[in-house]
């Protein structure tokens, strides 16, 4: 890869990063175009991963230096999430060429029209924390992580939405809790990819200093961002990217 490649990972990974802090969804737009850049997909999956685990650390340390806490129970949702995220990276490296580019066009309209048509909750409802709804998110984090594991593309949705229905946390909490538990998961499958020496560095660096950033500056200016905006452009790119992957 030239210098040229390498800038544009740098940028592209720079705006993921922006993206997975705000909500989510930054993969919809890196895994493709490692893709594109001549990747086998089990290899632009697993160097994607990179990117992601540098971009909730960086993520976290922008809230923290905001006043935000690491909360205990975010940590137990990575936990679980970690073993499911092992079952979903093997499912991955089994999972091969065109047959893979076709899921994640799939994923990516998927993703798309819960963008489009998912609703919000802005309402001001108690949290639940009781013992019962604990167990249900851990056995929930458990299959996201399989998710998670597998595609990555978008989990960021699905964690959040499993947040707000199972224990109604608020948006703030939902995604400081989010950029907890994907770093955690994350480990689990760069282990298995680096096992599998699936991983070009090179170019997972490259996509890692861009999301490092994107992430830092994000968590700490996220109230200056329109996120309806950076939510626009990921649709519009997105689509275009899963035509190209079912296409051509």
């Amino acid at each position: 890869m030239d210098l040229l490649d390498l800038l544009i990972l740098f940028g592209i990974g720079l705006l993921a990063g922006v993206i997975n802090t705000l909500a989510g969804g930054g993969s919809l737009l890196t895994l493709p175009i490692l893709i594109f850049m001549g990747l086998p997909p089990v290899v632009a999956n697993a160097t994607n991963r990179i990117g992601i685990f540098f971009n909730g650390i960086f993520a976290i340390q922008g809230f923290r230096s905001k006043g935000a806490t690491i909360d205990r129970y975010g940590i137990g949702l990575g936990i679980a999430a970690f073993f499911g995220a092992i079952l979903g990276s093997y499912i991955a490296i089994e999972v091969k060429g065109e047959t893979f580019n076709k899921i994640l066009a799939g994923v990516i309209v998927l993703i798309v029209a819960y963008m489009l048509f998912g609703k919000k909750n802005t309402a001001s409802v108690e949290e639940r924390t009781d013992r019962k709804t604990q167990i249900i998110g851990l056995i929930t984090f458990f299959f996201i992580g399989i998710y998670g594991g597998f595609i990555q593309a978008g989990v960021g949705y699905l964690i959040m939405a499993a947040l707000t229905f199972v224990n109604r946390f608020s948006l703030l909490k939902t995604n400081i809790i989010k950029v907890i538990i994907v770093p955690i998961y994350t480990i689990a499958s760069i282990g298995i990819f680096i096992y599998n020496d699936l991983i070009n560095w090179e170019l997972g660096l490259a996509l890692a200093v861009g999301s490092s950033f994107g992430g830092w500056l994000t968590s700490r200016w996220s109230t200056k961002i329109e996120e309806k905006y950076v939510r626009y452009f990921v649709m519009f790119t997105a689509i275009g990217f899963a035509i190209k992957l079912s296409f051509f």
